[in-house]
Formats: structure tokens, C-alpha cells, sequence
């Protein structure tokens, strides 16, 4: 019997089957979980938010058949922005998302100038921009609007964003079912609606 996401039933191993499923979801990046909650979003018509590609070129490719190109060598153009952007309720939206392992700290050694300049120009320009920070060994998931970090940065000379920073300035974000990360639910808070 074939079962959904080509699982497979095989009457000898269902210990390997029920622990397949348990641990399906287990170590799943927050980049996954916000491409998932963006594909939500895009579903029910609610937002176009989509995961930048990293800009690269290829230079060496071997084609061992037609449909099984393989790249073999590629380098990075020029250094990417932030990693999502898009549209919603007719507001240009873009944000970075980063983890880290640290309980007490959020390094600024994870955004480089180049993002720094880019949310600024985003913010300047009446966009919506943010980061969103997640501590895993915390398992607590933040979303820091731009001008409190740029705020943060521009007025301190730390190498690091603290815990409580977070705490205080930026917006929990519980994770769900459908969608994983509900960050535009903090979105309409801050913009209303």
C-alpha cells in the first residue's frame, strides 16, 4: 500500500515506518519552515514572498545525458542581499534570517555590511524589512524589526546582539501547524490591519 510523501508499507520493518515519521520534521532549518510558511501564504493569496537565489556563475558543467546536467564549478557574482522578498497587502517586504547556537547573544559576525546597507536602503525607502533570529539550543524564534536593529547597531559597539535585547524589542514567533512561522501575523500588528 503506497501512503502519502511516498511512504511505503512494508509488513516486516513498521518500527523503521513509525520512526520515519516521528522524526520527519525533526532538524528542520528555519529556512525550511519559512519557505513552507511562504508557500502557505502564496496558497490562500495572502502574500508573494519568495527565497532570493544566491547569484552565481557557472563556468563547468558535465552532461553525462541530456536531462542530467551536473554542475561541476561555480562562483558567487556578486555578494546577495537578504535572503526573502516580495509583496504584501501592496508593501515592498524584505528580511534576513539567520540562526544561531548561542543561548546569551546574537553575533553581528552573522549580517554582513553589505545586508546591513541593503535593510537600510529597504527601510529609508518605506519598505518593510526585519531579521529574523532564531536561537535554537533556545528554541525561541524572534522577529527584530530594521530600525531597532539598526538602532542597536548605529548606537552601540558590541559585537553581539544580546538575548534580552530580543526579549525586549523584538516579537516572539510560536511556531504552528499551517503556517509553521506566522511572521506576517506580527507584520499586521506593527503595520496594522
Amino acid at each position: 500500500m503506497n501512503y502519502p510523501n511516498g511512504i511505503k508499507k512494508n509488513n516486516n520493518s513498521s518500527d523503521s515506518i513509525v520512526s520515519e515519521l516521528s522524526h520527519k520534521n525533526r532538524g528542520m532549518t528555519l529556512e525550511s519552515e519559512l519557505n513552507t510558511t511562504n508557500e502557505y501564504y502564496r496558497s490562500i493569496d495572502k502574500a508573494f514572498i519568495y527565497k532570493k537565489p544566491t547569484p552565481i556563475k557557472i563556468t563547468k558543467v558535465d552532461y553525462p545525458s541530456r536531462d542530467k546536467a551536473v554542475i561541476k564549478e561555480a562562483f558567487f557574482t556578486i555578494p546577495s542581499t537578504t535572503d526573502y522578498n516580495g509583496l504584501y497587502k501592496g508593501k515592498y517586504i524584505d528580511f534576513e534570517a539567520k540562526e544561531t547556537k548561542s543561548k546569551t547573544s546574537f553575533s553581528l559576525n552573522n549580517i554582513h555590511p553589505h545586508q546591513i546597507n541593503h535593510l537600510r536602503n529597504i527601510y529609508n525607502h518605506s519598505g518593510i524589512a526585519f531579521l529574523i533570529v532564531r536561537f535554537t539550543t533556545l528554541n525561541e524564534t524572534y522577529l527584530l524589526m530594521v530600525n531597532d536593529f539598526l538602532n542597536y547597531i548605529d548606537n552601540n559597539d558590541k559585537k553581539s546582539i544580546p538575548i534580552d535585547f530580543f526579549r525586549e524589542k523584538a516579537y516572539l514567533l510560536k511556531d504552528g501547524y499551517m503556517p509553521r512561522i506566522d511572521y506576517l501575523k506580527v507584520i499586521d500588528e506593527i503595520i496594522g490591519g
